[in-house]
C-alpha cells in the first residue's frame, strides 16, 4: 500500500502545481475523496463541493511565473505522507524575483484518494 500511496501523492502534487500555474483544478478534484478536509492558512474546507467553489488557489497566474523545488515524500505509515515544497514567484512581465515561500504539504490517503490535505508555511 505504501508504494500506491506514494504514487498517488506524487500525482496529486503534480496536479496541484498545474492548478497553481493554470487555474485548472479538475486533475486535483479527481484525486480527492468526496469528503476531503482541505486545510490552508487561509481556510479550512470540508468536502469536494466547497473545494470546487473556493476562489483562492494560490497567487495570480496572470501576474506571476512559478518555479517549484520539491522534496521527497516521507511516508509516516497509515496513509500519512508529507513533503517540503519551495515555491519561487517571479513577476511575469520582467522575470524578477517577487518572493519565495517554503511550505510543508501533508496528505492522508485512504482507498486510493486524498482524504486530507494540509498546507503550512514553514519559511
Amino acid at each position: 500500500m505504501a508504494a500506491e500511496d506514494l504514487e498517488l501523492a506524487a500525482r496529486f502534487r503534480a496536479a496541484l502545481e498545474t492548478a497553481v500555474k493554470t487555474g485548472d483544478r479538475e486533475a486535483v478534484l479527481e484525486l480527492v475523496a468526496p469528503d476531503v478536509e482541505w486545510v490552508t492558512p487561509q481556510a479550512t474546507l470540508q468536502g469536494v463541493d466547497e473545494l470546487r467553489t473556493w476562489r483562492v488557489w494560490g497567487s495570480s497566474a496572470e501576474a506571476f511565473d512559478f518555479e517549484f523545488a520539491e522534496g521527497d515524500w516521507v511516508d509516516h505509515g497509515d496513509g500519512r505522507l508529507d513533503c517540503e515544497v519551495k515555491q519561487v514567484y517571479r513577476v511575469k512581465e520582467t522575470g524578477e524575483l517577487a518572493y519565495e515561500r517554503v511550505r510543508r504539504v501533508e496528505v492522508n490517503v485512504r482507498d486510493g484518494k486524498i482524504t486530507r490535505y494540509e498546507l503550512r508555511f514553514t519559511g
